[in-house]
């Protein structure tokens, strides 16, 4: 458990977090559409997703 909140505490996943957060109010208050915070969530998804990927060498 101690070890998750260490990973999730990194400053790549905060960013990710940071920036969803961002972008989802911006999506419910209305100044971007729902089909521009799913294309900007995706890239942010995809990128932290396969860095972490990369990190541990290409498995699980």
């Amino acid at each position: 458990m101690k070890e998750r909140l260490t990973r999730l505490l990194c400053i790549k996943s905060l960013v990710t977090l940071v920036t969803t957060l961002v972008f989802a109010v911006l999506a419910v208050i209305g100044r971007i559409s729902a089909r521009e915070f799913l294309t900007i969530y995706t890239v942010v998804i995809s990128f932290y997703f396969g860095t972490q990927f990369e990190k541990n060498g290409g498995t699980k």
